[in-house]
């Protein structure tokens, strides 16, 4: 079932880049497996799925600790400064860093350690009260804020957009994000790429690939509905 789920995900990525002209290896499918159990995982993992995202720093790492070391890990949700330290070494990539305080704490976490973590700055482009993420209007100034710091290193932007029936209304939301990474990118700054934009969920991706997503978060469409039950 998760095999035959993830290659539907796999094909509908594909044809969305087809339908734009893109190459479908510029897109990096992330498996979100919060809430699932490590044996749900290893089925993914078995179909080919390497790329895993989690929300929570403790499920996160108790996860590493009991699966593959190939995989590689994202965090994808929101992250409190006093966590940093659990995860920092152990992830690929930190998609939601949505202030310089936060920034300042995985810089710090980095230079204990001695290496360079990569970083997406979050994006609250809904301007929704209950998502996190900088605001389009602040975001280039942090990006230059960030960028000071040399223990870490911005990729790009994240950005979940509004839950919507019809995903068409998020295009124009995944539109502006790519045109926000293209005028950061013309800034030229030191320490800064934009060639990572993580957008686009289960309800949404194919549109978000076809506005220039390079990440997209899908976990429903691949593991069926989250148990809020488990740990």
């Amino acid at each position: 079932m998760i095999k035959e789920s993830l290659e539907q995900v796999q094909n509908k990525i594909t044809a969305a880049c087809e339908r734009v002209g893109r190459d479908p290896s510029e897109v990096t499918l992330i498996a979100v497996s919060k809430t699932k159990p490590n044996a749900t995982l290893m089925e993914a993992y078995q179909a080919g799925a390497r790329v895993f995202g989690e929300n929570k720093v403790q499920e996160l790492v108790g996860k590493i600790e009991a699966l593959p070391s190939d995989i590689e890990w994202h965090m994808i949700g929101h992250l409190q400064r006093n966590k940093v330290k659990y995860i920092a070494g152990k992830v690929a990539m930190i998609h939601s860093v949505d202030s310089f305080r936060l920034a300042e704490e995985i810089n710090i976490q980095a230079k204990k350690r001695g290496i360079i973590i990569p970083i997406l700055i979050e994006v609250n482009i809904g301007e929704e009260n209950s998502k996190f993420g900088v605001l389009a209007e602040d975001t280039p100034e942090l990006v230059r804020q960030a960028a000071e710091l040399d223990g870490i290193s911005i990729k790009g932007l994240m950005t979940i957009a509004p839950y919507v029936v019809d995903p068409e209304e998020n295009r124009p939301l995944f539109h502006k994000i790519k045109d926000l990474s293209l005028d950061i990118e013309r800034e030229k700054l030191d320490n800064v790429s934009m060639h990572v934009l993580s957008m686009g969920m289960t309800n949404d991706y194919e549109v978000a690939v076809e506005e220039g997503a390079t990440m997209v978060r899908v976990g429903t469409a691949i593991f069926g509905e989250r148990d809020y039950n488990k740990g």
